[in-house]
């Protein structure tokens, strides 16, 4: 048993040690996390999250927590008898979802992962885009009338560095309002991406339920590691970026483009995978930088 322990206890220190430099590199740098997925309906798989970004937050590292709430949102919509639409992988969104999707995003859900964040620990602050007016976005406008989904204008940080200078989680949902104060859904995916670059935030991970960008979409095998934002047209021309692939990655370029450092597709249904990503020399799922 001894000798089981001491092990056990070099195993821990070796890992620690392998972590040093990692946790040195984004110490007192803001890393913005999309939330979403398996690992937000999955109980077991939202306690490693909460815990990781409590332990990322105890380290130095300044976390930014952007969530969506897609299935919350179906549930509720379906107890109302409001039917859910998609149009291209964006919700159309009416006069009636708006309010559902506002009460949903920025009461339940939000309330529900400051309070799990500080259950392990943290201090979390719950926030949306239309407190201070954070997010002001415009009616999103193209070949088919998607209702209240919003188009990104500005975004106020001084609430988001606010909260990280006093030591708080930002937990932000994403709904915005316009000039005139009219609520919009946004997508989660966008939101993050322009949070992130508006921050400048070291990195940009975005929790999915895929491994990652494949060469072939059947063999989790052809996993591409690393993608130069140059490569994207290519790939897309190829084929071997397309369908709900498209937006998640347009959003990881964008935020490239914009200033943060590297984005990251990583599988959310990988317990601890954001330690993974940040903490490890071959991360998880597929960089773009």
């Amino acid at each position: 048993m001894d000798t089981e322990k001491i092990l056990s206890n070099e195993i821990r220190s070796q890992v620690l040690i392998d972590a040093l430099p990692y946790i040195q590199k984004y110490n007192d740098k803001i890393v913005v996390i999309k939330y979403g997925g398996n690992a937000m309906t999955n109980e077991e798989l939202k306690d490693d999250v909460m815990s990781d970004i409590v332990l990322l937050n105890l380290v130095g590292i300044k976390t930014v927590l952007v969530h969506g709430g897609g299935p919350e949102i179906n549930d509720m919509l379906k107890r109302v008898g409001i039917e859910s639409k998609f149009i291209n992988g964006l919700r159309y969104t009416d006069e009636a979802t708006v309010d559902i999707v506002r009460m949903v995003l920025a009461g339940k859900v939000n309330k529900e992962l400051v309070s799990h964040l500080t259950k392990h620990g943290g201090k979390a602050l719950g926030l949306c885009g239309i407190d201070g007016q954070m997010m002001l976005c415009h009616k999103l406008e193209g070949e088919v009338d998607l209702g209240f989904v919003g188009e990104i204008d500005r975004v106020d940080t001084k609430p988001i560095l606010d909260a990280l200078a006093g030591g708080y989680v930002p937990v932000i949902s994403t709904v915005a309002c316009d000039e005139q104060g009219q609520t919009y859904n946004i997508n989660a995916d966008t939101a993050a991406a322009r949070i992130a670059a508006e921050l400048k935030a070291e990195n940009l991970i975005l929790m999915t339920d895929i491994v990652g960008l494949l060469r072939d979409k059947d063999d989790t095998s052809t996993l591409i590691p690393e993608v130069q934002v140059s490569e994207v047209p290519f790939m897309k021309r190829q084929g071997i970026i397309s369908g709900g692939m498209i937006p998640k990655i347009d959003c990881c370029v964008e935020a490239v483009r914009r200033g943060v450092k590297k984005t990251c597709i990583i599988d959310g249904r990988v317990p601890h995978s954001i330690l993974i990503e940040l903490f490890t020399s071959e991360g998880i799922g597929t960089q773009f930088v």
